[in-house]
């Protein structure tokens, strides 16, 4: 009974509702039509991501939204609001554009693996917590863009995620230009992992997630912190660094685990440690 309450005050809770099952904890924009990522939104974004963080119960993060619209960026009309402070917004934008560069963060820095499942328009900072997250799958109704240079705001936050997803040409394409690109050319591009029919979208998006809920948690930590910080180094650095990551994940309960396992040919028991 405490878990059903539990559940529903999750549900609840603020602009973001959240449902767990099975080691999924399924985080979905739900203020629609625009899905606007105010202050609100993404500090109840990041509060959940912080609670996922430290609970051994969520395996793996799936990112959604309602309606047709995956998110539209930033609270435009937020943002311009701020413009009759006294110093015409500058402390609001700095806010702003703090906390959304910590929520991406905390998205790549979250030790469980995060899915993006986006049906419908995924724009300027839409398009940032897409490319944020660890894997991303649309419906083939799904649309991205970086706008910003059509209304005078360059997508420069947005760009760091974006880069980091595509080619430099593929990135400059899309922020010079503020045009919008379908599905096809999103995972022509990198940006998504693949494109389903809408109906199919949570069927796909669930398999993805259970796959990888039935990992190791350990594993799947040291992983995805290797996968990011090697990134960042040059060859003989990033070799260096997932080398003493491999004696380490050696060493561990759950590779000592795995490895008898798949030599005596039975299922793995995993002890996250």
């Amino acid at each position: 009974m405490a878990e059903i309450v539990a559940m529903k005050r999750l549900e609840q809770e603020g602009p973001v509702l959240a449902k767990q099952s099975e080691g999924i904890l399924r985080l979905t924009l739900a203020h629609p039509p625009a899905n606007a990522l105010s202050l609100a939104v993404m500090a109840a974004l990041k509060a959940q991501l912080d609670r996922a963080r430290d609970d051994a119960s969520v395996r793996v993060v799936v990112l959604a939204a309602s309606g047709k619209v995956f998110c539209a960026g930033h609270d435009l009309k937020e943002l311009t609001a701020s413009r009759a402070d006294p110093d015409r917004g500058r402390a609001f934008f700095e806010r702003t554009f703090a906390e959304c560069s910590a929520l991406m963060q905390a998205i790549v820095n979250s030790p469980k693996p995060v899915i993006a499942a986006v049906d419908g328009l995924a724009t300027a900072a839409g398009l940032q917590l897409v490319a944020s997250c660890d894997l991303a799958i649309a419906s083939q109704e799904a649309a991205f863009c970086t706008p910003g240079v059509n209304i005078g705001l360059f997508c420069s936050t947005p760009m760091v995620a974006l880069s980091r997803n595509v080619s430099r040409k593929q990135a400059m394409e899309m922020l010079l230009t503020g045009e919008t690109i379908d599905a096809a050319t999103a995972k022509e591009f990198g940006l998504v992992n693949r494109v389903v029919p809408r109906e199919y979208l949570n069927q796909v998006v669930t398999k993805y997630a259970q796959t990888i809920a039935s990992k190791s948690p350990l594993t799947l930590k040291i992983g995805k912190e290797a996968f990011y910080a090697q990134a960042e180094m040059g060859l003989a650095e990033a070799y260096d660094h997932t080398a003493r990551v491999m004696t380490e994940n050696m060493l561990a309960r759950d590779a000592e685990e795995g490895i008898g396992a798949f030599i005596g040919k039975r299922k793995p028991e995993w002890k996250g440690e």
